[in-house]
């Protein structure tokens, strides 16, 4: 029988090889963001797995999906300003493209005036979770920005999506006729 390539044993002392061979310990803010990155796209394949997903919102959360796998490459890189990973294809066009569907699904979904707890139909509520991995994802890349050179562009992007997927919760509960769960303060 031969050995599976799916493991190699090289990261069971704790450490990972980025792009380009260097270690690198699994702990450390750059396996941090690009981690968290993998699982806020897990999530959003949690959204696309439900046979509820519209085919427009699906094909826009696959072009998510395949971004996010570029932008980990990207946080598996060690990049210096300027320099450009041949992974690396994010530009202000594809913020720009979040943002005309943000807009989109806005202009398709009532306004409110309140704030909205996470919840209502199975798509809003896998939504919501993608949305807060989202927030921990940008929250990540944003630490790892402070120690070393990370392309603005990405936690453009990274920020559009969690407003997208805020939106897209919205969304999915008015298409399915479920209202909001509104924040109600409590009694002091």
């Amino acid at each position: 029988m031969t050995k599976s390539a799916l493991y190699t044993g090289t990261g069971d002392a704790g450490t990972t090889s980025l792009v380009g061979g260097t270690r690198a310990p699994k702990d450390c803010p750059r396996l941090e963001a690009y981690g968290t990155v993998d699982e806020f796209s897990s999530f959003v394949g949690c959204i696309l797995s439900d046979p509820l997903c519209p085919e427009d919102i699906r094909e826009q959360l696959l072009e998510v999906q395949n971004m996010l796998f570029n932008v980990g490459g990207y946080l598996a890189c060690e990049v210096k300003e300027g320099d450009c990973p041949p992974v690396w294809v994010l530009c202000a066009e594809d913020i720009a493209k979040v943002e005309g569907w943000i807009d989109s699904l806005d202009a398709a979904t009532p306004k409110i005036k309140a704030f909205v707890l996470p919840g209502g139909c199975m798509l809003a509520a896998r939504a919501h979770v993608a949305r807060a991995v989202c927030r921990r994802a940008e929250r990540r890349i944003i630490a790892l920005a402070a120690l070393e050179y990370v392309d603005p562009t990405l936690t453009k992007y990274i920020n559009r999506l969690s407003d997208y997927l805020f939106i897209l919760a919205r969304y999915f509960n008015h298409q399915a006729g479920v209202e909001e769960i509104i924040w109600r303060q409590g009694k002091k």
